[in-house]
């Protein structure tokens, strides 16, 4: 008898639990909020076990193809000067540019198009109310009828709103960084590198190629005020014009493209949780273990908890048992990734000109051929810990690419 799943969210880490558990004979529905799958977001990498998790689908192909282009990243001064170089990384792991770059939402759509024709999904709705009554959850939603599963996972993000419904007292652990994501045209200018400006006070400024011809630019900084993502598109762009107002560099032609409809906020944090599940339903990626995009392992994490959790519903007849496994295989990733580099974020956000100065001496060392070997440096702020488990094998077969 197959057993029923509903998936909310159609990201990264939703979709590929969905193809896993589909090829398992799972009956699965994903529940996606927006009216479609979203096409747009800021570049992401693929490493390590993550790396694995693709080839097994057959997908790493297919991801290649959709790289954004990016050869290594650059640290520059504030007139676009370059004050230190950093090659892309050559294995599955290494590099502040690692060796599979990609957008995120070209990467949702890859896994949205693997995964479609084993799984029901349904856009533009979302959870209101989940009754777990130990046999079965029935799930409420805010346009759809009420329905049963015999599981639930909640594959959000950060600040999920359906996970306040079973863990209502789940705290952020902040990080006191925002970051903002925007697309804005190409100009002669922009290189294929990522080139990274901090700006002193806190601020950090970057740009990085894609494969749209267009160029993905953030702007980031420290401060002790949260609840400023919550404000609205125009008040947003306000804080962060007289934030970077300053700024040299491209900051100016950043700015000047804030209202052209692309610009995402985000109070960056962690998701450092207790438990992952509550009877039959259970958290996934972001929602979960969100380690932040400070450790470089974001997508690592959605795309081998995904794996995992597939696996071990497969082979398990009671979700709580593969939730507790499942937990117990994933955990020691998580608390490697959860453990940002020594200082960061704001290592990489100097307040004053002396920390700018000490900043731009140690990336220009950790540069260094032959320094950058002794003191280690590049290796511990740029290589993530995404082999820090070894993925086990389910008998689940992968759907063709």
């Amino acid at each position: 008898m197959s057993r029923s799943i509903l998936i909310s969210g159609a990201s990264i880490a939703g979709p590929t639990l969905a193809s896993w558990l589909s090829r398992a004979g799972w009956e699965v529905t994903v529940v996606e909020r927006f009216d479609h799958v979203r096409e747009q977001g800021q570049n992401i990498d693929v490493r390590g076990v993550g790396r694995q998790v693709i080839r097994r689908m057959g997908l790493e192909d297919a991801v290649r193809a959709a790289h954004t282009g990016e050869t290594g990243t650059e640290f520059v001064d504030e007139h676009g000067r370059a004050v230190a170089t950093f090659a892309g990384g050559t294995d599955d792991t290494s590099g502040g540019t690692a060796e599979l770059e990609i957008l995120r939402g070209q990467f949702a759509k890859i896994l949205y198009e693997h995964s479609k024709d084993g799984a029901e999904y349904v856009f533009g709705d979302q959870i209101t109310a989940l009754h777990d009554d130990g046999s079965g959850v029935d799930v409420e939603f805010q346009r759809g009828s009420r329905r049963r599963f015999d599981a639930v996972v909640l594959a959000e993000g950060l600040r999920s709103r359906s996970r306040a419904l079973i863990m209502p007292d789940a705290r952020i652990h902040e990080l006191g960084l925002y970051n903002a994501f925007l697309a804005i045209p190409r100009t002669g200018d922009d290189t294929d590198r990522w080139r990274v400006l901090p700006c002193g006070r806190g601020r950090m400024l970057s740009l990085r190629p894609d494969n749209l011809g267009t160029t993905q630019a953030s702007l980031s900084f420290i401060s002790d005020v949260r609840g400023l993502d919550r404000l609205g598109h125009d008040d947003v762009a306000a804080v962060l014009r007289a934030t970077f107002a300053d700024v040299g560099w491209v900051a100016p032609r950043v700015l000047a493209e804030l209202d052209n409809g692309s610009l995402y906020f985000e109070d960056i944090g962690q998701a450092k949780l207790g438990t992952w599940s509550r009877g039959r339903i259970a958290l996934l990626g972001d929602a979960a273990h969100c380690a932040s995009p400070v450790s470089g392992m974001g997508t690592t994490l959605a795309l081998a908890g995904a794996y995992v959790l597939a696996g071990e519903l497969a082979g398990h007849d009671d979700p709580r048992d593969a939730f507790a496994r499942y937990e117990q295989v994933l955990r020691p990733l998580v608390t490697k990734a959860q453990q940002l580099p020594p200082g960061a974020p704001r290592i990489a956000h100097p307040r004053s000109r002396l920390q700018l100065a000490a900043f731009r001496t140690a990336v220009r060392v950790a540069a260094s051929p032959l320094l950058g070997r002794v003191s280690g440096l590049a290796g511990k702020y740029m290589t993530p810990p995404a082999e820090a488990i070894t993925l086990p094998e389910y008998p689940i077969p992968a759907a063709a690419a």
